[in-house]
């Protein structure tokens, strides 16, 4: 079986095409948005990765998320619908979805995206949908949530460094949960897809097994470096008027960023495996020690 891959110098395509290699033949189609463009596809599946990654910094001009995420993957698309490869895997985003849940994020919740990387990911994922689907040909559209692995860059290096360097975690009060998704759960995913010609096209939410709080992270992060975790517990209420602070004075902790470290975000995955018929093979725990290992790796 032949398999496209676009966007394969990121994270997540690196990891795919290791995982792929041993059982697929795999072919690179090097893509990047330009006007009036098609792509030549031959080959039997075509798995899309490229796209605009969330900007957590700010610096993107926004009309790089619409051509890179929305234009570019209608392109990608029509060229697959015209070509005889009959399975097609878009990365999407659970972002395409929410910024914020409340209780648990399933592929019913009403789309309601705030930023321009979630809006662009669910004007992709409408074009698709919006498509007649040529007999024998089937159709994918992933909603992955935060992903981790070998290689991985984000917020869980920064845990890592503040815990490497031996400062506290100052924010144990609050006891969130959030979903998580091991590279490896993702490239199973995939490759079932690929293999299972009973699975039925369609929007899937891609999430470990169970979600995990902050503090959890923290110990396991502590535990990866052979440390006591160090966890502290000050008042929400004196840590959310020190976050107001930060705004005024742009320090490090501000009330965006107390938000996105101590939200709660949880993904549902039973749709997924539920038409699988299969577990996934890695546990949250044991992906992430295979993680915070690269991250010991690299040091």
């Amino acid at each position: 079986m032949k398999i496209i891959i676009t966007g394969t110098s990121g994270f997540v395509g690196r990891n795919l095409q290791n995982y792929l290699e041993p059982n697929f033949d795999l072919s690179i189609l090097s893509s990047r948005y330009s006007p009036n463009q098609t792509f030549e596809i031959i080959g039997n599946a075509l798995i899309h990765l490229a796209g605009k990654a969330h900007d957590l910094k700010k610096v993107i001009n926004p009309q790089e998320y619409y051509e890179a995420n929305f234009e570019l993957t209608k392109q990608v698309f029509d060229s697959f619908l015209l070509s005889k490869a009959s399975v097609f895997i878009f990365i999407s985003s659970v972002k395409a979805v929410a910024d914020e849940v409340q209780g648990i994020l399933t592929e019913d919740t009403i789309p309601n995206p705030k930023t321009h990387y979630g809006i662009s990911k669910l004007q992709a994922e409408n074009y698709i949908l919006d498509q007649k689907l040529p007999e024998g040909k089937r159709v994918y559209i992933l909603r992955p949530c935060m992903i981790h692995g070998p290689g991985n860059k984000g917020n869980l290096n920064l845990l890592y460094t503040l815990v490497k360097k031996g400062f506290p975690w100052p924010l144990g009060a609050f006891e969130n949960q959030r979903s998580f998704l091991s590279i490896d759960n993702l490239s199973f995913v995939i490759r079932e897809l690929l293999k299972n010609e009973t699975i039925p096209s369609g929007i899937y939410n891609v999430a470990d097994e169970h979600s995990i709080s902050t503090n959890q992270l923290i110990k396991l992060l502590s535990k990866s470096q052979n440390r006591q975790p160090k966890i502290l517990s000050f008042p929400k209420k004196m840590i959310s008027f020190l976050a107001k602070i930060g705004d005024i004075l742009n320090l490090p902790l501000n009330t965006e960023r107390l938000q996105k470290l101590t939200e709660s975000y949880v993904v549902s995955n039973d749709k997924i495996i539920n038409v699988m018929g299969k577990p996934f093979p890695v546990s949250a725990e044991e992906g992430f020690n295979k993680t915070f290992q690269s991250f010991n790796d690299v040091q």
